[in-house]
């Protein structure tokens, strides 16, 4: 295991390395990362609906996790673990624009991925069961119901914790190393309820192409056992709202925390 001093290092080479991926490249594994990370909310929320109750929770935390091991392990650009770019930055050892456009095509990728899977997922039938119906809704009620300032604060928490597990991951060669680097830190943050920008672009467009395909006579949207919708909720749950009080603070809040703890250990580390 690598000490922070040479994981600092190592990553003026990574970020070198993101900085000058090819654009589809980027927005290929921005797609990949996006679809990873959404399996992994799906499998959280399988898990806690199945269970129920605090040990339900615990559970789906636990098996969130797996969505940070694929890109990490597989191989793909996550925006959120990204932020670290910041901290090569702060210290010359990368460009602005670079960096920028990483940021932005990884974005865009990660989005595209997680409507994706949000889509199949509808169109699969898995949501036939009640219980996770039930749990799909309620995630993305309460996400567009969170205030902004909230919504901000739980999303600079969320990638202070993701990122150190991306920082760990990056300092172990061996597979078993960089698993258990990522599991810990993020089943922590679901844990405790931090907002991670990446898992919303799935949970949120979920509950929306609910509301919006609800009744439909296409057969493959068929939901729970009687498929009834909160009052509120289409009137809560649309794309002005996630847009801007979800994904808008919850987006700055991981830029704040992953690029302040990049920052942070770039500056300690500094040659």
């Amino acid at each position: 295991m690598l000490s922070s001093k040479e994981i600092a290092k190592k990553w003026e080479t990574i970020a070198g390395g993101k900085a000058g991926l090819h654009p589809v490249k980027c927005l290929l594994l921005g797609l990949l990362a996006g679809m990873y990370i959404a399996f992994g909310g799906l499998g959280s929320a399988v898990a806690s609906a199945a269970i129920g109750g605090g040990m339900g929770k615990l559970t789906g935390a636990c098996v969130f996790p797996v969505g940070l091991m694929l890109v990490v392990l597989a191989g793909a650009e996550l925006f959120t673990g990204n932020c670290l770019m910041a901290g090569p930055l702060s210290n010359g050892r990368v460009s602005l624009g670079g960096v920028m456009r990483n940021w932005g095509l990884v974005y865009l990728g990660n989005m595209l991925g997680a409507y994706l899977m949000a889509r199949l997922v509808c169109a699969s039938g898995f949501l036939e069961n009640e219980a996770l119906f039930n749990t799909a809704v309620t995630t993305a009620l309460n996400k567009c119901n969170l205030p902004f300032g909230a919504a901000l604060l739980r999303g600079i928490g969320c990638n202070v914790l993701v990122c150190g597990a991306v920082w760990m991951a990056s300092g172990s060669d061996s597979a078993g190393g960089k698993a258990a680097c990522c599991f810990f830190p993020v089943m922590a943050f679901v844990l405790c309820g931090f907002e991670h920008s990446v898992a919303n672009m799935y949970y949120v467009p979920l509950g929306i192409t609910i509301g919006k395909t609800l009744g439909s006579s296409f057969p493959a949207y068929r939901y729970g056992a009687n498929g009834v919708l909160p009052e509120n909720f289409t009137a809560v749950v649309t794309w002005g709202n996630y847009l801007l009080k979800n994904l808008l603070p919850v987006t700055l809040g991981n830029l704040i925390g992953g690029a302040g703890l990049g920052i942070i250990y770039a500056k300690v580390y500094k040659d």
